[in-house]
This record gives structure tokens, C-alpha cells and sequence, in this order.
């Protein structure tokens, strides 16, 4: 039985997934991304300046995180470091962006798979948003309109939270968390200039002086966020996972991990980090090599190019009628290996390294909590637990972070950008590991190469046949009603896919 699951809904930008059922498992899946867009084209030939700039306009949800990556692809091939200002206010800048890009991903793209909203129709309560959203639903269910309620409903079959003070309590909050989220746009627009797309970022720094009126305001929004994701957030979190304790079985995908490694200390490039990078392969941390082991294989995806490039030597040759193509995705490999990139590669990779103590703490806190060992991060919930521990420790570090701003110097340095060069940039978007790689010739860019977050989860087949992290996930994935398959939404949504980003 051949099951679209597409457009698939409460995710950015434009999602086929293409499963095959047979005895209702999920026997076969393939990911298609369903647009072409080019920006390496369009940056050809353009002021280097212009990169972090355009970059950010491949996502509107994450746009400083491309605006850091291009900034520190052009401080390596500037050989320009970072003032100590200038490394914080990019800390902070996109600090603030994962704090949003996580509640969001939960409450309004995530948490519709496991609440059930129509608790809210016994609410007797008097909390005037619950009693609005209690009334409008009433009056959409009594419209007779095809579909009521959006985006509450119509929902698919299967079980939701069985409680329903949890359930009002959730809806409550996904009210609630859109205010949080303003506070944490408004943060990162602080410093950055405005949500979305920062006016202010640059290589070396940010153009916007930390005076201390703007870090006293920045304290205060990043300190409601804090309170709203350790008193609600990851309650909610544990209350899902504890609902749905077989979603540590579900949704694992079947190679390693990677991490770029996020929030540096200092301006140096070798500078420790909040999260640390590394590839997890068969329990083992290795360094990241940039130069060779990324390769991008294009058997299964839309474009004439060579297979197999690294990201120095990367092309871009569309071709939208490819015989054997399937997706406008690119399947990017490590050593020719398929990994994982996301909140849970961030978690495992910076665990078996024993990087940050705290994340540690936390990991060892909640699988006993759920009796599993930290392994089963790579699941459903684990990519929902591990956006959580993210936020916390995120929040936490802003509000250190900030204290360390000198406001009686300057945020950037001085940039003098040399005829030739080249450099890569790496972060971690809140969906996972982000590169830039930009090499100049006569002053402009000659050549620029992006490999983003959802190209190595969303990606096709490569040239040996081996689906990607998310194909992988839902193979072998038992669906109760074949023609819906909320098993294997949520299983899509877990790792919260940007289209738009995958096929920048």
C-alpha cells in the first residue's frame, strides 16, 4: 500500500514523505523535498559582505544561525578574530533564536501529535483564554465546515494524553509560549537589529554597541524565557514522555550522530564550547573534519552534478527531470556514513565527551526518571527531551554570558577583506549542525557552499542506497491506520524539518 504523507503540516516549508505499508509497517519511505531555490548561485560573483545578509534569507524561522556561519566563514578567510564583545553579542543574538526556535517547535508544530485538545471543551474554568479558544472551537464544530478549529482540528486517529487538567494545562501554555517567544525575538533584535533577519551581524562582531541599558533589557526578556522553560516547558516535556513511554522505541534512526558544537567562550577558533562538536560513531567521539569526510551524493536527488564532492569542490547543476531523482535534497555523508544531526546529536555528542557537566547532570536525571539509558535520546521523545535540555542550559549561559560584556568597548572590528581567501564556518542551528564555506577571488565570492540541518536528515538514498536519518527512522515503523499514520508524523515532526533550509 503506497501512502503520501504530504504536504505534511506544522513544519517549515514544503514536505512529501512517500511510504509504502505492507501488514501495516512501515516498509519503505522516501523524504522529497519538493522545491528548488540556489542561493550558492545567487551569492556568485557578490560583494563577501552581502553573504550573511543574503544567507539569512534561506530560513525566516533561524536566520541569525546562517548569519553566524557565514560571519565565522568570513573571519577564517579574513584571518579576522572576533572581538570579546563581538563573540558575545553573537552568542546572545543566537542564544535567543534556539530559546524561540525550541518553544515553537514544541507547542505549535510538536505538541498537537500528543494533546488532546477537545479537553478544553469541559473547561469550566474562568481563565479568559482557555474560555475564548473553549467558545471558538464550540462555534467552529457547529459551523459544519470541512475543517474546523485549524489548527486544533480536524486531528488524526490514534491516543492522546489521557488527562485532562494536563491536556487544559498544555493549551494554556501553547497560549502562553507565543508571548515567551516575542520576549525571546525581541532579545536577539536587541543586539541583532530586528526578528527576522538581523541587520546587525557581521563578521568580527555586531554593529550594535552593548550599552548598558541594552543588557539590562536583554536580562530581563532572556529571564522570563528562562522561567517559562523550567517551570512549563519541560514539565510538559516529561508529561508527554511519560504518556507515551513507547516513543523511546519509536523513531530511531540508524547511524551516527554530529555536532558542530554551539555558543563558543571566546573569540578564538579553537575555543571550547557550550556544546561541543564531534562525531559520534559506534560510541566513539571523533574530531570533525571539514576538509574530506563531507561529501554530498545526488544519485537520488534532482541535479546533474557529480556525485561524491566535498564542500570545497560542491556544484549546483539542477536538473528537475532526473530518471532516478526523487527529491530536491542533496544527501550529504560523513566518511560515507549517514549520521544524525539535531538536539539529540547535540545532547549525545557533548555527553560521551563529557564536555559540559550540567548536560550530563541532566541526561542522567531524566533517564532515570524514564528508567532508559541515554541512548534512547535517538527517539521521538528523545529529540523532544534533548530540545528541553538544550533550552535550559541555553538560557542559563545567555544570562552568564551577558554579564561578561565590556559596554565601554565596541561590539565589531575594524574588516579588511583580502582579494583571495577561503574559509569554513560552522554552528549549530537549532535543528543541528550548519555549514558555510566561502572562498573569494578579486575581492567577491567565487565560490559559496551551504550544508544545513534538514539536508543531512532529510536526505534521499545515497549513491550505495543507504536512506537518510529521518527515511531510516520510519522504516519498520508499525502504524495502526495506514492511510494517516500518526506514528509516523510524529515521528517527521520530532525532528522538525525546514524544507526551506534543505533545498537552500
Amino acid at each position: 500500500m503506497k501512502v503520501d504523507l504530504g504536504p505534511v503540516t506544522r513544519l517549515e516549508g514544503h514536505l512529501n514523505v512517500k511510504t509504502i505499508i505492507t501488514n501495516n509497517i512501515v516498509e519503505d519511505a522516501q523524504c522529497v523535498g519538493e522545491m528548488f531555490r540556489g542561493f550558492e548561485v545567487i551569492l556568485r560573483g557578490r560583494d563577501p559582505l552581502d553573504a550573511q545578509q543574503i544567507t539569512q534569507r534561506i530560513c525566516g524561522v533561524c536566520p541569525y544561525a546562517h548569519a553566524i556561519a557565514s560571519s565565522y566563514a568570513q573571519e577564517n578567510a579574513y584571518n579576522l578574530t572576533a572581538s570579546h564583545n563581538g563573540r558575545i553579542l553573537h552568542n546572545l543574538i543566537q542564544g535567543a533564536n534556539h530559546l524561540y526556535d525550541y518553544l515553537l517547535h514544541f507547542y505549535q508544530l510538536s505538541a498537537l501529535d500528543f494533546v488532546d485538545i477537545t479537553a478544553v471543551l469541559k473547561y469550566t474554568g474562568k481563565d479568559s483564554d482557555l474560555v475564548k479558544v473553549k467558545a471558538w472551537i464550540t462555534a467552529e464544530l457547529a459551523s459544519g465546515k470541512p475543517y474546523p478549529a485549524a489548527p486544533f482540528l480536524p486531528r488524526l486517529s490514534g491516543k492522546y494524553v489521557d488527562n485532562d487538567e494536563a491536556n487544559i494545562g498544555a493549551l494554556k501554555h501553547y497560549l502562553e509560549s507565543m508571548e515567551i517567544q516575542k520576549k525571546a525575538n525581541r532579545a536577539s533584535a536587541i543586539f541583532g537589529g530586528k526578528f527576522p533577519h538581523a541587520t546587525g551581524i557581521f563578521p568580527g562582531g555586531c554593529t550594535q554597541n552593548p550599552d548598558i541599558d541594552l543588557i539590562v533589557s536583554y536580562q530581563s526578556l532572556i529571564s522570563e524565557v528562562r522561567d517559562f522553560i523550567h517551570q512549563k516547558y519541560i514539565p510538559d516535556l516529561v508529561t508527554v514522555a511519560q504518556a507515551f513511554p513507547e516513543y523511546w522505541e519509536i523513531g530511531q534512526s540508524k547511524g551516527g550522530f554530529m555536532s558542530f558544537g554551539l555558543l563558543p567562550f571566546s573569540p578564538q577558533s579553537d575555543s571550547r564550547r557550550l556544546f561541543a562538536p564531534g562525531v559520534l560513531l559506534n560510541g566513539t567521539v571523533s574530531a570533525v573534519d571539514l576538509e574530506e569526510a563531507i561529501t554530498e551524493d545526488v544519485k537520488y536527488a534532482k541535479y546533474s552534478s557529480p556525485s561524491g564532492l566535498n564542500v570545497r569542490n560542491g556544484e549546483l547543476d539542477p536538473d528537475p527531470g532526473k530518471a532516478s531523482a526523487y527529491t530536491w535534497i542533496k544527501a550529504p555523508r560523513y566518511n560515507g556514513q549517514m549520521v544524525e544531526v539535531g538536539p539529540a546529536a547535540r545532547v549525545l555528542v557533548d555527553y560521551h565527551q563529557g564536555n559540559n557537566q550540567e548536560l550530563k547532570n541532566m541526561v542522567d536525571h531524566f533517564a532515570k526518571i524514564a528508567a532508559i539509558t541515554p541512548e534512547k535520546l535517538n527517539s521521538v521523545i528523545g529529540r523532544h527531551l534533548s530540545r528541553g535540555i538544550c533550552a535550559a542550559l541555553i538560557a542559563d549561559f545567555l544570562l552568564a554570558e551577558s554579564e561578561r560584556l565590556d559596554p565601554s568597548k565596541p561590539g565589531c572590528v575594524k574588516i579588511d577583506i583580502p582579494a583571495t581567501g577561503e574559509g569554513y564556518g560552522i554552528t549549530e542551528a537549532s535543528r543541528g549542525a550548519l555549514l558555510h564555506y566561502i572562498r573569494l577571488k578579486d575581492h567577491k565570492i567565487e565560490k559559496y557552499e551551504c550544508v544545513v540541518p534538514t539536508t543531512w536528515n532529510c536526505s534521499p538514498r545515497d549513491d550505495k542506497g543507504t536512506p537518510g536519518a529521518m527515511e531510516t527512522a520510519l522504516i519498520g515503523t508499525k502504524v495502526e491506520t495506514p492511510d494517516e499514520q500518526i506514528e509516523s508524523v510524529r515521528i517527521v515532526h520530532s525532528f522538525d524539518p525546514c524544507l526551506a533550509c534543505a533545498v537552500h
